[in-house]
């Protein structure tokens, strides 16, 4: 693979204000920083990556770097056993806000194939990404999945998102992005492209049943309780293809700060709807919902916390929603519980 300038320096401008992924972070804040400086000894790290691609090497298998937890999945399940998915953010991480380390740098600058989710989700990675366009590496950008009449336009301008970036959260989006993965994948790897559009169609079926399961739990909620108030705007998908009515107290974008008065419209329309229940996010911070939940109290009304969404990550193995489907059987069940 071709190795270029334009790689090696964006990895030291960014080394200086890099971070980890961890749950929750929206939580811990984002200003850790990797003040490091770049130096030729090889480390473990370097030799644990040596180490890596020879094993890929050796099995044959696909070296697949991905950004986002829903990528890295989406790739496992229609790579299957021919790739390996190395996945730069952890469950709980929020991408809009992560900061890619240099260890994330160097994976990207060394993969063969890189997945993203792209529409200005991974907000800080702009500059890796275009570094790509210059090198050999085979790239797997989710816009390339979608046509423009399946994705959301932003009606937010302090958001600085042209189109929602939440598409996961149609299936028939996700059933889309399968079957582009699977191409891409097969064009990367013709030997095994049989298997792979095998696996994007068992795959799809999987989907199919998803959305026939959540379909049928919706159902047991009135349709004017279908309200999903969030702590910020990353359901729409879900909202048109179910039929609901969603509330974020911030925009599209995580960076976007929820002002008073912003927290108190979202107040008068809980008590003016009869809303029942708020839900709090996995990788965005519960302060918004907690401001929340005192606003409509002063009011004199009764609201209840509903539960915690998986909106820009998905959760931990424990929680069975470290796939796709898991996360979001446990988000229907979640809402359903809570508002039916």
């Amino acid at each position: 693979m071709k190795k270029l300038l334009t790689l090696a320096s964006t990895t030291l401008l960014l080394a200086a204000c890099s971070q980890g992924g961890g749950a929750n972070e929206a939580d811990q804040g984002a200003d850790s920083s990797d003040t490091s400086e770049p130096t030729t000894t090889e480390t473990t790290e370097t030799k644990e990556e040596t180490s890596q691609a020879d094993d890929t090497e050796s099995t044959g298998k696909k070296e697949v770097v991905a950004t986002t937890t829903q990528v890295a999945d989406l790739v496992t399940q229609i790579g299957g056993d021919h790739v390996t998915v190395t996945q730069l953010m952890g469950p709980g991480v929020d991408p809009h806000e992560y900061q890619p380390s240099s260890s994330d740098t160097q994976a990207l600058s060394n993969a063969e194939i890189v997945a993203y989710n792209g529409f200005h989700l991974e907000q800080q990675f702009t500059s890796l990404f275009e570094s790509l366009d210059e090198t050999n590496t085979h790239v797997l950008n989710m816009e390339g999945a979608l046509d423009t009449s399946d994705v959301l336009a932003s009606e937010e301008e302090e958001d600085d998102l042209e189109h929602d970036p939440h598409i996961w959260f149609s299936i028939e989006n996700w059933k889309k992005a399968a079957d582009y993965v699977a191409e891409q994948l097969s064009e990367a790897d013709p030997d095994h492209a049989d298997e792979y559009t095998a696996n994007a169609e068992n795959y799809i079926q999987e989907l199919d049943e998803l959305k026939a399961y959540a379909e049928g739990r919706i159902e047991e909620i009135p349709e004017q309780s279908r309200y999903l108030v969030t702590a910020h705007d990353a359901f729409q998908y879900f909202a048109e293809e179910f039929g609901f009515e969603v509330v974020g107290v911030q925009g599209l974008n995580t960076n976007t700060e929820a002002g008073t008065g912003d927290i108190s419209d979202v107040a008068d329309l809980i008590v003016e709807n009869n809303i029942k229940a708020v839900f709090v996010e996995s990788s965005v911070s519960s302060r918004n919902i907690e401001a929340l939940i005192e606003a409509v109290e002063s009011r004199g009304y009764e609201i209840s916390k509903g539960g915690e969404l998986y909106s820009d990550a998905l959760g931990e193995a424990a929680e069975d929603a470290d796939t796709y489907i898991g996360m979001y059987k446990a988000n229907v069940d979640t809402i359903v519980d809570a508002l039916k």
